[in-house]
């Protein structure tokens, strides 16, 4: 109650109660009270206005951004086409180039190299026609020597000795079994 003590609340009751008089006393205070209340909401209808002022300078500023963004995209949308853009990549993938937009990734490959998906999947098949069937080839062909020093080495086969996490573990007989439908323990 505006910093005052019951001291001085006391005080200033005992002043009106002498200046007003018994008999006005009641009058006064409730006037004193409706006023009161009518200064606490003026000043919650200026505080909602204020905060209302505030908002609608964010959604201002907030509509100004939208707007460039609109204007960014129809400045952008004559040119931007997805559809052609997507043709565009498949066909140079098809073709044997990558394009990402206008221009191209890279240096072109050389002429040596570029070569048909015909001509690729044709070679391909005659490769694999060229090799015995699986039952004759032997560990050598299966896992050839890297050809360079700092080629990659195969990957050794899981439970074989040059596994580097060595063979499964056998099942402990101490374990308690799962359920295979729900994962729970079986008792």
């Amino acid at each position: 109650m505006l910093d005052m003590s019951w001291g001085e609340v006391m005080l200033i009751g005992g002043v009106a109660l002498i200046v007003i008089g018994p008999k006005d006393l009641p009058k006064a205070l409730r006037t004193v009270g409706q006023i009161t209340s009518k200064l606490r909401r003026m000043a919650g209808e200026f505080q909602m206005q204020f905060n209302e002022a505030i908002r609608e300078a964010e959604l201002d500023e907030v509509r100004r951004e939208v707007d460039g963004i609109r204007n960014t995209v129809r400045g952008v949308g004559s040119t931007f086409n997805p559809v052609q853009t997507i043709r565009d990549e498949l066909k140079g993938a098809v073709e044997g180039r990558t394009k990402v937009g206008p221009e191209k990734l890279g240096p072109p490959p050389p002429a040596a190299e570029t070569r048909s998906l015909a001509e690729a999947t044709a070679q391909l098949k005659a490769e694999q026609e060229a090799l015995p069937p699986a039952s004759e080839l032997t560990s050598a062909e299966l896992h050839p020597a890297p050809q360079q020093a700092g080629a990659e080495a195969p990957l050794p086969v899981p439970g074989s000795a040059d596994d580097p996490f060595g063979p499964p573990a056998e099942p402990d007989a101490r374990a308690v079994p799962l359920d295979p439908k729900n994962g729970a323990a079986v008792r």
